[in-house]
């Protein structure tokens, strides 16, 4: 190789690979304290495209499984409410078998149908005032309810709970018959208990149906809430694959970049001085 002055191909050699070493130890630091891979496009343009895309999947995955958790939720107090009904109605039953026996006087009948019409009242109270973050469950006012169980628009993304579930549940409609009427069933002389029992056990026929139901359906947003974990346990593994900075690995280039650069530098300082050597010739 000729000695020149004016170009140090040595020297412009040794920059090129302190160069190259210094991005490289660069590269190392950013990955081992943000402990990913890859922290821009120009990392891997394939991966960052896969693992935004991925980030999107999972934000949307824990949103679905908020979604399915209060849609659970709501099932839950709507059952509770109906427990509640039921409670009253198999109470009112058991007080029209206490009067259809023979053995009661009019004060007695009288007494009986009070805590009658007492629990009529208290079924229209419960269904009125069910609530769930403004949704009335039980007056038959919210119609059709979409659970959303997934991250796309089809429709196997979502649960549908029909509006029957959400019935008018308040006696009169349970009954068949006004709260009067009912009550009149217990009037001394003209009592009609056979009558009441049948509108009773249709009434609590009615709500154990939709409890039925609401089970049914509460399985399946169970069953969709664990398909979500498990979608979303798998996602993040595979985003912390394509993603999430090996340490081991990149502590091991952080040191090899390092020496490479201390070395460059080194010989960078000799390479400078090749020129130099042409003074000995003069």
């Amino acid at each position: 190789m000729a000695l020149t002055i004016n170009t140090n191909m040595g020297s412009l050699l040794v920059q090129k690979n302190m160069a190259s070493a210094t991005d490289r130890l660069n590269q190392a630091m950013e990955r081992m304290t943000t402990g990913y891979k890859i922290n821009s496009a120009k990392d891997d343009a394939a991966g960052y495209f896969v693992s935004k895309n991925m980030q999107v999947q999972l934000s949307s995955l824990s949103v679905a499984q908020d979604n399915c958790s209060i849609g659970a939720s709501l099932l839950s107090t709507a059952e509770s409410n109906y427990d509640l009904i039921t409670t009253h109605l198999q109470r009112i039953r058991d007080l029209t078998e206490q009067a259809a026996n023979g053995t009661y006087g009019e004060d007695s009948i009288e007494a009986i149908k009070s805590e009658v019409q007492a629990r009529l009242a208290e079924i229209d109270r419960v269904a009125e005032s069910c609530d769930f973050n403004g949704i009335k469950l039980m007056d038959g006012s919210s119609g059709e309810i979409n659970i959303q169980c997934g991250i796309d628009s089809t429709a196997n993304s979502s649960i549908k709970l029909e509006a029957d579930l959400f019935a008018n549940s308040v006696a009169s409609t349970l009954l068949g018959v006004n709260n009067q009427t009912f009550a009149d069933y217990f009037a001394v002389g003209s009592a009609d208990y056979n009558t009441a029992l049948d509108q009773l056990d249709e009434a609590i026929n009615t709500v154990t149906t939709r409890q039925t139901r609401i089970g049914a359906y509460q399985n399946r947003i169970e069953s969709a809430n664990d398909a979500l974990t498990v979608r979303f346990d798998n996602t993040t593994s595979s985003l912390s694959t394509i993603r999430d900075a090996d340490v081991a690995e990149e502590s091991s280039s952080f040191i090899q970049a390092q020496i490479l650069q201390q070395a460059a530098a080194s010989l960078l300082a000799t390479a400078n001085q090749t020129p130099s050597i042409a003074l000995n010739l003069i």
